[in-house]
């Protein structure tokens, strides 16, 4: 692997979605999740990762130093296995492995992080080298995304749809349809926030040039391999770039996000907004601190 990254990064990602829901809440049957005081619809950061863990994984294709963590139907103890089996040690031997090789845990978290992305990027939680009582159980990634936030307030809409399909023979001398229901937004646009670690990345993971802009392509392309039904219509439409000349930065990320303003053009009052041209994005590049500079990736 490459070098680690030497500069910190903050980063505003915005993206929408249009008749569709972009992150339903199990707890509450689906629904578009939405913050209860301010009416703002919300989106995991969860959510977020495992959209861009999917896209690495489909133009990487478990390439070597480029394998995916957390992924569906895969056990996380099997991922450890083989970190166990290309150092030689066993469940069993573990303990007198690391009385005679104090340096085993960190062999362990390297071997692990050059080569799954997603460590090497948001770190992770191995149950495997916790229970062992190993010090690389828990991996802090340079990488961290914040829940996203709709700019304005979102109505999560309920539809009643009918399918001729029917579920048993019973129920077909009954009836002919059966009807269910989903939630969809009709139209919001949300804003992210994310911070890159140089300090992590040479420390703990080794977080690259290479990887940087990698994540950079995913984050911009992690909707176009999801749709769905229910995520039909949806895109980043915006990927706003803060970069320090330094590895601990230069000023306070609050800063730099404060500087990325989402306006409502100019239209009829009260009238809710139905489409990305209903917004005006500005960066106010005069308020960055020096030392920092802003590229637009949208």
């Amino acid at each position: 692997m490459s070098d680690p990254i030497k500069n910190r990064y903050e980063f505003v990602i915005l993206f929408d979605v249009e008749n569709g829901n972009p992150n339903g809440d199990p707890d509450a049957g689906n629904m578009p999740r939405v913050d209860a005081e301010t009416g703002l619809g919300l989106v995991t950061d969860v959510c977020l990762k495992r959209k861009i863990r999917n896209y690495i994984e489909t133009v990487k294709e478990d390439a070597a130093g480029y394998r995916i963590y957390v992924k569906d139907g895969v056990p996380l103890n099997r991922s450890d296995a083989e970190a166990y089996a290309a150092l030689d040690v066993t469940d069993k031997t573990i303990k007198d492995k690391k009385k005679n090789d104090p340096d085993l845990d960190r062999k362990i978290r390297d071997w692990m992080c050059a080569n799954f992305y997603d460590i090497r990027t948001f770190g992770a939680v191995m149950t495997t080298f916790v229970k062992s009582a190993l010090n690389c159980g828990q991996v802090r990634g340079p990488v961290q995304l914040g829940f996203a936030r709709s700019v304005e307030p979102i109505v999560p809409q309920e539809v009643t749809i009918t399918r001729v399909a029917i579920t048993t023979e019973a129920d077909a001398e009954k009836k002919g349809t059966e009807m269910g229901r989903k939630y969809i937004v009709p139209y919001g646009l949300y804003r992210c926030e994310g911070y890159i670690s140089a300090n992590l990345a040479r420390k703990t993971t080794g977080f690259s040039e290479e990887d940087l802009a990698l994540l950079w392509q995913a984050i911009l392309n992690m909707f176009e391999h999801d749709h769905s039904a229910a995520r039909g219509k949806m895109a980043v439409r915006d990927l706003i770039v803060f970069k320090h000349n330094s590895e601990l930065g230069c000023a306070p990320a609050w800063k730099l996000f404060e500087a990325v303003q989402v306006n409502r053009k100019d239209q009829i009052a009260g009238a809710p907004a139905r489409s990305y041209q209903d917004y005006e994005i500005v960066v106010d590049e005069t308020a960055l601190p020096d030392g920092v500079t802003c590229t637009r990736m949208g």
